[in-house]
């Protein structure tokens, strides 16, 4: 029980730490989400394998933002057999091109990219062509791991250096936290739980801000609920043109 109680003890210190450290950028990316849907605007959010399990947290999801899509692009989820191939696929950024073409993104839309080492070419070359065509980029990632390693893009850049905003999930190098006594690894990530802090942390801000505004914010409530149901397809049909993952 020792050593569980050490892992969530250090999730709770990493969350107290990200929320003092991050919570301006945290707000400031809330503030981007709802700008860009005032404005006709799309928002997505993207990761590779287990960094795109906080663009599952972020869609079609209880007290979530149903303007919220992800980009789940074949070969990079974590269902992919064998799923050795996953780590090959996303270190090619000519796929980062395909996924961007694939996506439909264009001026003046929002993307969310999660991943925790940042070196990789799929979620740079993403962030790269994003940019170029006008699209906001956010990167959730750990900087202190990112930044001790080199990049596996030919530019040579991570993606906390080509994003327009960056928010630290202060994960440590290599991402498992926890080292046990007798066993040279280390054991038991963090950059899932306070990933899926940050995104629910930037739906928390973006709700408070359509409120702000005088505008009913586009969140799903339970369909486990009494009227979660009726509640959610009107919310869908108001803000259809900004969801993708109907189609």
């Amino acid at each position: 029980m020792e050593n569980a109680k050490r892992y969530i003890k250090r999730l709770i210190e990493l969350l107290c730490e990200l929320g003092d450290a991050e919570a301006g950028k945290i707000a400031a990316a809330a503030k981007k989400i709802v700008d860009t849907t005032l404005a006709d605007g799309r928002c997505y959010v993207f990761g590779c394998t287990h960094a795109g399990i906080l663009a599952q947290e972020a869609f079609y999801r209880t007290g979530g933002l149903a303007v919220l899509n992800p980009i789940l692009p074949p070969g990079l989820t974590c269902d992919v057999r064998p799923i050795t191939a996953t780590s090959a696929l996303e270190r090619d950024e000519r796929y980062g091109s395909i996924v961007f073409t694939a996506s439909g993104m264009k001026k003046g839309d929002l993307l969310i990219i999660s991943s925790v080492s940042g070196r990789n070419g799929v979620p740079v070359q993403l962030a790269l062509d994003a940019r170029d065509a006008g699209v906001y980029t956010i990167a959730i990632t750990s900087v202190t791991y990112s930044s001790a390693e080199t990049s596996r893009h030919p530019s040579g850049k991570r993606l906390f250096e080509v994003c327009d905003l960056v928010i630290d999930n202060h994960g440590c190098i290599g991402d498992a936290e926890l080292e046990i006594e007798g066993f040279d690894g280390k054991v038991s990530p963090t950059s899932t739980v306070t990933g899926a802090a940050i995104i629910n942390a930037i739906v928390a801000e973006a709700v408070a801000e359509f409120v702000a505004r005088g505008v009913e914010p586009p969140v799903f409530m339970s369909a486990n609920l009494d009227g979660g149901d009726e509640y959610n397809a009107r919310i869908m049909e108001r803000y259809r043109e900004f969801i993708r993952y109907l189609d």
